[in-house]
């Protein structure tokens, strides 16, 4: 005769609370994303550091995964190129501002659309994100015309 008191031990087993520390193959896999892209991450990225044990096995904390959300977000979803991101965090010591973390307009707007008919609601949010969007573009924009200029002045003073 069966019981399922194995398949009940399996669950509690696999199931961590939102406070556990994560392995690599835990953390890919609730972020959606390979292992590799996580360890190429890491060395673009000085933020994040998972505590690593014998063996060089990495265990990523609860605040771990929060940023790495927030860069896949802004990677996957908002258009940034690595580079911009860089820059966003170096610009706000380590953090990502809150206007674009994972919990954006973008997404707060996809989450109340499945429950509101109200679509004036989602365009205004879909407008704030695409205005955003741009503005950060317009940041970065500027930033490299600033560079090229300097580079322009720096040709003509030495042929």
């Amino acid at each position: 005769m069966k019981n399922n008191l194995g398949a009940v031990a399996e669950n509690r087993r696999t199931a961590k609370s939102d406070s556990a520390f994560r392995t690599i193959s835990e953390a890919a896999k609730e972020l959606g994303l390979q292992q590799h892209v996580l360890r190429f991450w890491e060395s673009k990225f000085p933020q994040i550091k998972p505590m690593k044990r014998a063996g060089g096995r990495r265990y990523y904390r609860p605040e771990d995964l929060i940023l790495l959300a927030d860069i896949r977000t802004l990677l996957h979803d908002q258009g940034y190129t690595i580079k911009g991101v860089q820059k966003l965090l170096d610009q706000h010591k380590g953090k990502l501002p809150s206007e674009i973390a994972v919990t954006s307009l973008a997404e707060t707007a996809n989450t109340s659309l499945a429950d509101s008919p109200n679509t004036g609601v989602a365009a205004n949010a879909s407008f704030k994100t695409d205005k955003l969007m741009l503005t950060n573009l317009l940041g970065e924009l500027e930033s490299l015309q600033g560079i090229l200029k300097l580079t322009l002045q720096d040709i003509k003073k030495n042929p």
